[in-house]
């Protein structure tokens, strides 16, 4: 009876059935329909093949292998598997292929041919595919697939650290989803969340905007990110450019923060500040914090500078609104109001709730005033002021020439320079009259039904006054100094605008924010970087090669190849 047992317990062995052993790190294998010893083709080896449904069954610390057939190296602690491979760590790690081998003194395996690798929430498609088990980590480089439930995410490159729920993708990048499709070269997604971040330059591109960005997170799930490195919004007609650019998809939505300029690639405009929020659906565009909205024009832009400015309306008819304290300058003209409003469409600009304007040394101030442009040419071409219309004019020697009435009409040249004005009804004026020495010979005071004035560099030259004309001229020493300015008269000279710096002037700097940076990714120790050289079975498929880490795989040597392609 010993003899039979020890003769049990000895084939039992051979075979490599498990048994109780003071060795727990030898693999074990059981199972299938039959084992064999073919010195020849697998020396120091046994050969394990299934039948039907009995698959041969592999165990070792935790993992699980299943396979139709299997060589195992019992004095290396060293196994092939074949056909129908599955694997399992725990319920955490699924996988199956054509081919595998595992090291059990490393806890090192090689799959290959049609791997499938399932954990929670995504299945990684490959040719190939490192598994350390020691670092617990899963590597590829000959391309593979990863399904999350929201995006397809493929790559050249390809590392999973399984505590961290965590892939790493290098080289060729793309993540597909319904909406969007993601290309990159480096890109960190995690499995249990779809958050997405994204190193060097990377692009987000939908059916109606493409975001553009070298440093960005992007949550695939709910669709929305954040942008931050020379980051930048294409819509059809508009790019948005900022320090900091959050974007949400499903509200078509768009934030940015800190220098952040807003072009208008259809209509030659330019909007800038330091705050904006932009909202593709209802084409519409706020912004404020030194806002800025600029008609870029071939000879002479248009600065509108306000508190907050408003842009809305499709790109055929733009329409900018700004709001509290509006400065408006270009070369030859500039003004102040508390709100404005110019549309594209009709070339229209309304000034409302004391508007002034000033051209050359000329001052027009009433209760509104709209200037019209031409829409083709985008040149001046009138100015209409309403009610409590005031113009003063500044003559050489410092004399203030006024003029008032109910309503003004004024006429630019070909130079968007003002040419004539007419004034309307209840006129009145104040006109300081010189010679040619620009000695003060007079002062004429009086009134009219209307008048016209035309203008000669900036200055008035020629007045012509009509309808119930009365008119008194003074010698200057009968007209005191306290009787030479009509009722209503402000000089607001102070508040001239001579340069686009100038629309800022007197206000503060805002404090701009902190942006919320993007750390860089840690720098990750090479996936086959070991305290100790990884141990190749001299029966494995493997070469020394295959287990080193290779320059053109890391995420540097990836950015210097392309580098080396562009340059």
């Amino acid at each position: 009876m010993k003899n039979l047992i020890g003769l049990l317990v000895a084939c039992s062995m051979h075979l490599g059935i498990s048994q109780p052993t003071a060795n727990d790190s030898l693999i074990k294998v059981s199972g299938g329909g039959f084992s064999q010893i073919n010195e020849a083709l697998f020396p120091g080896a046994v050969v394990y093949a299934g039948t039907g449904n009995n698959q041969v069954y592999v165990q070792h610390k935790g993992i699980q292998m299943w396979c139709d057939r299997a060589v195992f190296y019992r004095k290396d602690n060293f196994i092939r598997i074949f056909d129908h491979v599955r694997m399992n760590q725990g319920d955490s790690i699924k996988m199956s292929a054509t081919y595998a081998e595992y090291n059990g003194k490393t806890e090192f395996a090689f799959a290959s041919g049609h791997v499938e690798m399932n954990n929670p929430g995504t299945t990684l498609t490959t040719d190939s595919l490192f598994f350390d088990r020691s670092k617990q980590q899963a590597y590829y480089r000959s391309g593979g697939t990863v399904t999350d439930t929201a995006s397809t995410l493929k790559s050249r490159i390809g590392r999973y650290f399984i505590a961290e729920n965590r892939y790493q993708f290098l080289e060729n990048v793309t993540v597909t989803n319904p909406e969007y499709t993601i290309d990159s070269d480096h890109l960190n997604f995690y499995t249990e969340t779809g958050h997405a971040y994204m190193y060097g330059p990377s692009i987000i591109k939908g059916t109606t905007s493409t975001v553009y960005c070298e440093r960005g997170f992007y949550d695939t799930r709910a669709d929305e990110g954040y942008f931050i490195k020379n980051s930048r919004i294409d819509y059809n007609n508009r790019t948005v450019t900022g320090d900091s650019l959050y974007f949400n998809r499903g509200r078509s939505f768009a934030s940015a923060t800190n220098n952040i300029v807003v072009t208008d690639t259809i209509n030659k405009s330019i909007i800038k500040g330091h705050y904006a929020e932009v909202f593709r659906a209802k084409d519409s565009v706020f912004i404020t914090k030194r806002a800025v909205a600029i008609s870029v024009q071939e000879q002479d832009s248009v600065y509108i500078h306000a508190d907050t400015l408003m842009v809305t309306g499709p790109a055929d008819d733009r329409i900018v609104r700004g709001f509290y304290d509006v400065r408006l300058f270009k070369s030859d003209l500039s003004g102040r109001c508390d709100s404005i409003i110019t549309r594209q469409r009709t070339g229209l600009t309304k000034m409302i709730t004391q508007p002034v304007l000033w051209s050359g040394n000329s001052q027009m101030t009433g209760d509104s005033i709209h200037i019209q442009s031409n829409t083709k040419t985008e040149r001046l071409d009138s100015l209409h002021v309403f009610y409590n219309a005031f113009i003063i004019d500044q003559d050489s020697s410092g004399g203030f020439n006024q003029i008032k009435g109910k309503e003004l009409l004024g006429k630019f040249n070909d130079s968007s320079a003002l040419e004539v004005v007419h004034i309307n009804k209840n006129v009145e004026n104040l006109i300081y009259s010189r010679n040619e020495q620009q000695q003060l010979i007079g002062i004429n005071k009086g009134t009219s039904g209307r008048m016209e004035v035309l203008f000669e560099a900036q200055e008035m030259s020629v007045i012509t006054t009509f309808d119930h004309v009365e008119d008194i001229t003074y010698p200057p020493e009968e007209l005191p100094e306290n009787a030479r300015t009509l009722r209503g008269f402000i000089w607001r000279g102070d508040e001239i605008i001579t340069t686009k710096e100038g629309l800022f002037k007197g206000q503060p700097v805002p404090v701009l924010p902190a942006i919320q940076g993007i750390p860089l990714p840690k720098i990750e120790e090479d996936f086959f970087k070991q305290d100790q050289k990884l141990e190749i079975n001299k029966n494995s498929r493997l070469k020394g090669s295959d287990l080193q880490t290779r320059a053109s795989d890391t995420a540097d040597g990836i950015r210097k190849k392309k580098a080396g392609h562009e340059g």
